[in-house]
């Protein structure tokens, strides 16, 4: 069975985001407004999604 995997997309500035979801957000991978990046759908993954749930959109690939 395959595993799942979620794309995750940055649709708001971290600009004037608190420093610990900054933090988050850059250690997913995340650089710039619109990048997508593709990530296991874990449980480490969806505590991440969870703090940052504000500034992404999340869709299943």
């Amino acid at each position: 069975m395959a595993e799942k995997k979620l794309k995750i997309t940055l649709v708001k500035s971290t600009i004037g985001a608190v420093p610990k979801n900054r933090k988050i957000v850059e250690s997913m991978g995340l650089r710039k407004l619109n990048k997508s990046i593709i990530l296991p759908d874990n449980e480490a993954t969806r505590g991440q999604i969870r703090q940052i749930s504000h500034l992404i959109k999340v869709e299943e690939v």
